[in-house]
């Protein structure tokens, strides 16, 4: 069984645990992070903004910072990389790998309220453009996708890929030159699975590409 390591507390990360497994992945959830030594893939998952220090800016829009986790997630990141062993961001986790590979954010996306989940209504939903030929066989050349965040990618790091971008410009999605690394500033793990919706694409196909990759 592939065993796929995120840093964190047993019981955090009920959606991303529930999409492991039911791709027949075991997650392997710990602070301890030479657990993740006998691990096959690292999953980066969603969460609060990383520190602005880190790529070189000031804090202007920046909000909830745990350095631990940025120190944590970016070694843990260069290490699986360095090893060759494929890399999964999600949302924050998407960030982290560009900030891990040279890259810096956006801290306030210009249009916030486009991307940015809502209490009423969860996620919001828009249109997001294929870049690269992966995201066109999974989805098409335009294709709906979940938004929860206020911060993006913005200079890509080092051998990043564009795979997708927002109907405004926003950066969805990326893959490293070696094949073997990919974020998505959306959310796969809640349109997928027993979170699948009919208004956006199926995130499954993400997570079964991410460990057809080990």
């Amino acid at each position: 069984m592939k065993r796929i390591f995120m840093r964190g507390n047993p019981g955090d990360f009920a959606n991303y645990v529930a999409a492991l497994t039911a791709c027949g992945a075991e997650p392997v959830i710990s602070m301890t992070l030479s657990d993740a030594d006998t691990c096959d893939g690292l999953l980066i998952p969603g969460g609060a903004d990383v520190n602005p220090v880190l790529y070189g800016q000031e804090n202007t829009a920046s909000e909830g910072i745990d350095d631990s986790r940025d120190a944590d997630e970016i070694a843990l990141a260069k290490c699986f990389f360095a090893s060759g062993k494929p890399v999964f961001g999600i949302c924050r986790g998407h960030q982290v790998l560009n900030v891990a590979f040279g890259g810096d954010l956006i801290q306030n996306v210009p249009d916030p309220q486009h991307h940015m989940a809502a209490k009423e209504t969860g996620d919001a939903i828009h249109t997001v453009r294929a870049q690269h030929d992966l995201m066109r066989e999974f989805y098409g050349e335009e294709f709906p996708v979940n938004s929860a965040h206020h911060q993006a990618a913005g200079k890509l790091g080092a051998g990043l890929i564009p795979l997708c971008v927002s109907d405004d410009g926003i950066n969805e999605g990326f893959i490293h030159e070696n094949g073997k690394v990919i974020g998505v500033q959306f959310h796969p793990e809640r349109i997928g699975f027993a979170h699948r919706r009919p208004d956006a694409v199926n995130g499954e196909k993400l997570f079964r590409y991410f460990l057809s990759l080990i």
